[in-house]
């Protein structure tokens, strides 16, 4: 490691600034984990429609369950966040130290504006359907805070997705910090805090064992920095591209493996240790990320057009589809329970909220976009085509 991770040696030349960066693939990884969760959440629903939502099991209270995909989409969304917000900051270094205030305003306008309107819409229809809720939990929604109420149990409907974007806000808000550190530290301090959060998480595990007491637990597998932080050391190693890192997640056995969890995920049989799911998934994601940008044995390629797109506008297929669900459901009420149902419905509302979501990146969203690469020293395109 040492000899791979010094502040100087190996840095590509300030010259590479000047062109947008653009990491090939990673389009795909997030149109996979988008459409992941709006899956599974299409599969709790189906009970809106007369349908049943428990096609693929049921959890420990005898409920629905759907498919664990909407929780794996989302490590899936917090590892490449990761690694991509640390590559970018890696190259920004390049040319200065990092300029926080800029950092914020950049993820401001990419977060924030479609993040309030959207609660704003929720809240109203919250309001006018008369859907039970806990007054209490809005101002964690308002200050980016949602996975506070979703672990006490007290999520507002429509809403309950949000607490992801609370874990990103908040992992944000400390980060950008940690990565003024040189290089080397960062590396460092980043394995550190993977090994005690992960430790920390095991601990609260066999306190809920052995006790009961279930929330600390639970704080953790939602509140799941060290997910963010796998991807953080990930981008470090390739910034450097460390050999034996490179060498080994891009080997085919590895290749193969990680798409393999992606199958196993899927077809709802992926499971280690309920304690350890996550992380698996997120080491697995880095794999994959490193299997796209690099080109070398990816197996499959997520490099095109249809997933380029989708991945595009992921956060607003991620953000708008709930209230798709809510309203398709009020629409419809129930359907004969056959497949022909079960298919249009998860075809309509797929279908739906790609529409919609294009809708908000092309005239809502881009607006925002526009005014955030004034504050970017490294600019970031979102699709080959944008270079």
């Amino acid at each position: 490691m040492r000899d791979s991770i010094t502040e100087d040696k190996n840095q590509p030349s300030n010259s590479s600034n000047k062109k947008a960066v653009y990491l090939p693939g990673l389009n795909g990884l997030r149109a996979i984990a988008a459409l992941a969760v709006v899956i599974s959440h299409i599969t709790l629903g189906l009970a809106g429609f007369g349908l049943d939502n428990k096609l693929f099991g049921t959890d420990r209270d005898g409920h629905g369950s759907g498919l664990p995909l909407a929780g794996h989409g989302v490590t899936i969304f917090f590892t490449l966040s990761g690694f991509l917000i640390t590559f970018l900051l890696l190259k920004e270094k390049e040319v200065h130290p990092i300029k926080i205030k800029d950092f914020y305003i950049r993820r401001i306008l990419r977060i924030w504006p479609l993040y309030y309107l959207y609660f704003l819409i929720s809240l109203a229809t919250i309001l006018i359907y008369g859907l039970p809720y806990t007054s209490a939990s809005i101002p964690f929604y308002i200050f980016l805070a949602a996975n506070v109420p979703t672990i006490l149990d007290q999520a507002l409907p429509l809403l309950t997705h949000y607490w992801s974007l609370g874990v990103e806000e908040q992992f944000y808000l400390f980060f950008p910090q940690l990565a003024r550190l040189n290089n080397k530290k960062l590396l460092k301090i980043t394995l550190v805090l993977i090994c005690a959060l992960i430790g920390l998480k095991f601990g609260f595990w066999l306190l809920y064992k052995k006790t009961g007491q279930e929330i600390p637990y639970v704080a953790m597998g939602i509140t799941r920095f060290h997910t963010m932080l796998i991807g953080v050391a990930g981008a470090i190693l390739y910034y450097y591209k460390n050999q034996k890192f490179l060498q080994v997640t891009t080997h085919i056995i590895t290749q193969g493996m990680a798409w393999g969890v992606v199958l196993l995920i899927g077809l709802n049989k992926f499971h280690i240790a309920s304690f350890i799911n996550g992380e698996i998934v997120s080491v697995f994601t880095v794999i994959l990320i490193m299997g796209q940008i690099t080109k070398r044995n990816n197996i499959i390629n997520l490099e095109n057009k249809v997933c380029d797109f989708i991945g595009k506008i992921s956060y607003g297929i991620y953000v708008i589809h709930p209230i798709l669900i809510f309203y398709f459901s009020k629409l419809l009420g129930n359907l004969k329970d056959n497949f022909a149902n079960y298919l249009f419905v998860y075809l309509l509302i797929t279908t739906a909220t790609i529409l919609m979501a294009y809708l908000s990146y092309e005239y809502y969203e881009k607006w925002f976009l526009k005014l955030k690469t004034r504050f970017a020293t490294v600019k970031s395109a979102s699709t080959k085509d944008s270079l």
